[in-house]
């Protein structure tokens, strides 16, 4: 699969993406793209084998940097619901009309926010350990005096070793603005979940994620057709499990 990276701006912000462009081979989904987003701290190239994998298959693949990582802009502005903007926005920009899409982390709650916002866009949607948004007020105490877990800590020593571009292209001053909303609670976007229409694939990594499972049965239960997958293998299924994670996903997105 060979892809240029290009660069627009979307909003005021250079956004950077690549576009694997129609497969050669013939697959009955080929006009519905596979747009892949990566989580804080990466970037597109950590979807690169299962991207080779989809576009083998016979899927055009999209893959964005999102804004402060890769090759895309550093801004004075990291509000979550704008990463999910610039990704509705490039898919507006590259004139689609049906996606399937699929988001790991924080690019999980990017694309939650394009499903919500466009349920007529998206035909298939996953949702890889997507720290989950605190619901009320009640929650917030035990956050904001959490110490970082050994899961958290060792993905994010893994990845600099693993993906050492990616860490150093990374806007770090992000990191306390996305504090800063995990730990303010999001009631609206718990309540615009029933708005999701796409069928949705939840993963969670199990003990060693970042995802709270009384919070994930609910989201289980707030979006109409949501099945949740579990792994044993921490935040970065994809990476960690990829295998597993191919097994999960490929036959959801029609393989």
């Amino acid at each position: 699969m060979e892809s240029t990276v290009t660069r627009v701006p979307l909003d005021g912000v250079l956004i950077a993406y690549r576009d694997s462009g129609p497969s050669p081979v013939e697959h009955p989904l080929s006009d519905v793209p596979v747009l892949l987003v990566h989580g804080m701290g990466g970037d597109g190239h950590t979807w690169d084998r299962f991207a080779r994998r989809l576009f083998g298959l016979g899927r055009r693949v999209i893959v964005p940097d999102l804004r402060g990582h890769g090759r895309s802009a550093h801004t004075e502005s990291y509000r979550f619901d704008e990463f999910g903007a610039d990704v509705l926005r490039l898919c507006e920009r590259l004139e689609l009309t049906e996606v399937d899409l699929v988001g790991h982390s924080l690019g999980g709650y990017a694309v939650s926010c394009v499903a919500i916002e466009r349920p007529d866009l998206v035909r298939r949607l996953v949702i890889e350990e997507q720290p989950l948004p605190l619901r009320s007020g009640d929650e917030q105490l035990a956050l904001t005096r959490r110490m970082p877990t050994v899961a958290e800590l060792w993905h994010a020593s893994s990845s600099l070793l693993r993906h050492p571009r990616a860490v150093l292209a990374f806007d770090r001053s992000m990191t306390r603005t996305a504090l800063e909303q995990f730990r303010k609670p999001n009631p609206e976007w718990w309540e615009a979940l029933r708005g999701i229409t796409a069928p949705t694939l939840m993963l969670c990594g199990g003990p060693g994620g970042m995802v709270d499972p009384d919070k994930l049965e609910i989201v289980r239960t707030s979006i109409a057709d949501c099945a949740v997958e579990s792994f044993a293998c921490g935040h970065s299924i994809h990476r960690d499990r990829y295998g597993e994670f191919a097994t999960a996903v490929l036959p959801f997105l029609g393989h």
